[in-house]
């Protein structure tokens, strides 16, 4: 009895897994593709825009190539690529046409950036894995950095929040335990930076100065809350 033939995601190797195909140059794009190549993943960007093509001769590989096509997909190889990120995001064409093409090849995982609400429902019907909305995260991520002591933040998902903040002024020069965050504020301090000295798992012995940094996770709308004390 014959063996059944390998299928696609089985015929590629480690390193095809660790390829990232970057379709779109744009700000968004390059930027993208950039902090990986510094990640030590391999990339190759596409690009039919010749002045961006110029913009980024010798500093990225990449291809002039209309990704619209599918011939031209073929023809660089996209098979090949475990991971495809669509920049294209202000044609709205180009987006749902390239991402379509790349759902035909049996793209494994695909990225599209989206403009709007609207936008991310379309390529997510057509197939994409991954929409991400880089204006609105980066707008609403700033927002609350300048709203309180917040230095960084990262939302997750229904509602859960890791911030990193300085710390109120209640809490400094106690410990977690003494300071009873997590019964006051309902949020958890995880973790503490001391200048000079390596991150610390927080332990309820752990004690915070003004100068530290601390990370506290809990939900969103408690983190506003306890960022937002003096």
């Amino acid at each position: 009895m014959a063996e059944p033939s390998p299928t696609p995601r089985e015929k590629r190797s480690a390193a095809d897994e660790r390829s990232i195909l970057v379709i779109g140059l744009g700000r968004f794009g390059s930027a993208l593709a950039v902090t990986l190549e510094t990640l030590d993943r391999t990339v190759l960007g596409v690009e039919k825009d010749p002045d961006l093509i110029q913009a980024w001769s010798g500093r990225l590989p990449l291809v002039e190539a209309d990704a619209t096509n599918p011939e031209a997909l073929e023809q660089l190889g996209a098979r090949d690529f475990g991971t495809v990120v669509v920049g294209v995001g202000t044609e709205l064409e180009a987006s749902v046409l390239i991402t379509g093409n790349l759902v035909d090849i049996g793209t494994p995982q695909i990225w599209a950036k989206a403009v709007s609400a609207e936008h991310g429902r379309i390529l997510r019907r057509i197939g994409a894995h991954h929409v991400v909305y880089p204006e609105y995260d980066a707008g609403q991520r700033v927002a609350h950095l300048v709203s309180g002591k917040m230095l960084d933040y990262i939302e997750m998902e229904d509602g859960f929040t890791i911030v990193k903040m300085r710390p109120p002024r209640e809490i400094q020069g106690f410990t977690v335990g003494q300071s009873q965050v997590r019964k006051k504020y309902g949020v958890t301090i995880i973790g503490v930076k001391t200048p000079g000295h390596p991150f610390e798992y927080a332990t309820d012995e752990t004690r915070i100065d003004a100068e530290d940094l601390v990370i506290v996770s809990g939900d969103t709308t408690l983190l506003e809350r306890f960022a937002a004390r003096p």
